[in-house]
């Protein structure tokens, strides 16, 4: 990067603050200084880039001044929530963890109460989706994701080591052998709201989902209760089902022997106190797990 030709910051900022109030007077205000001010500093920033930045009588951006606006705005921002996650400004903040339904209900609840008896001071919000939600500075802290550990730009650790099975209630199936997925299409199938597991693993393995059968997305948790009770075949994650196989609630028909598993991830770089104490407990209760 050139840091020679960029604007001047002082200016740069003056606009920040106009874009965000499109007022010179309440830009003013927002940096302790007079509206004339504000108004200079944008003047130089114009004549420094040789646009014009203002429509002074629409009393508007120009399309130019729209587009720099932006990002200006965003890169402060970025900035100001950096800043007070790196200085603790933002302590009170609550932790934000985004997790699949599945592994909120049957992972983490659970150990949950270990987390409050620990971090009391602590206030923690755990979003269950399965959609894969952005970290970002300020937002979610980090988040839980299944697959093989590889999602560029961030940093991820195992926390739990897990097939995807396919499963079944003996009510549905009984206990005839089934030689393929295929096998299994006459049957109606389920799968975790927000994903396409059950779909991807028919076509993986050669086979469609019988349209004259269908399908239902649920929640995780509600995918599995209805697993349950006979109501179609589940695909999930073998470590949430694993005590219906042994009691004999489900029944193991079809497992992917690829090394994959839930992760826990997040963004390079420094974590704010609060978020490294729930880092370091999550990677703990994930080590007491495993052995």
């Amino acid at each position: 990067m050139d840091w020679t030709n960029l604007p001047p910051l002082t200016a740069l900022r003056a606009f920040a603050a106009y874009a965000d109030t499109r007022s010179m007077a309440e830009a003013g205000a927002r940096l302790n200084v007079s509206h004339a001010a504000i108004s200079q500093q944008i003047r130089t920033l114009e004549d420094h880039l040789g646009l014009t930045l203002i429509d002074r009588k629409a009393k508007s951006l120009t399309p130019e001044g729209q587009m720099l606006a932006e990002t200006t705005l965003t890169g402060f921002a970025d900035i100001a929530r950096l800043t007070a996650e790196l200085t603790g400004r933002d302590a009170d903040r609550p932790l934000h963890i985004s997790t699949t339904p599945l592994f909120a209900s049957s992972w983490l609840m659970p150990r949950l109460a270990d987390f409050r008896a620990r971090h009391p001071d602590l206030s923690l919000m755990v979003d269950p989706s399965p959609e894969l939600r952005e970290l970002s500075p300020g937002g979610i802290d980090m988040a839980v994701r299944y697959g093989n550990g590889s999602w560029p730009g961030l940093e991820a650790e195992l926390l739990v080591e897990t097939p995807i099975a396919v499963v079944a209630s003996p009510d549905l199936i009984g206990d005839k052998p089934y030689e393929t997925p295929a096998d299994l299409t006459d049957f109606h199938w389920l799968q975790e709201l927000g994903t396409n597991e059950a779909t991807q693993y028919l076509l993986d393995h050669g086979a469609t989902v019988n349209r004259a059968r269908g399908l239902t997305s649920l929640p995780g948790n509600l995918m599995v209760e209805a697993a349950r009770a006979g109501q179609g075949i589940a695909v999930t994650a073998r470590a949430f089902v694993e005590p219906d196989l042994e009691s004999g609630r489900l029944r193991l028909l079809f497992q992917d022997q690829r090394k994959k598993g839930y992760h826990l991830v997040r963004r390079i770089g420094i974590m704010r106190p609060s978020a490294k104490a729930l880092h370091r407990w999550l990677i703990t209760q994930s080590r007491s797990a495993a052995t």
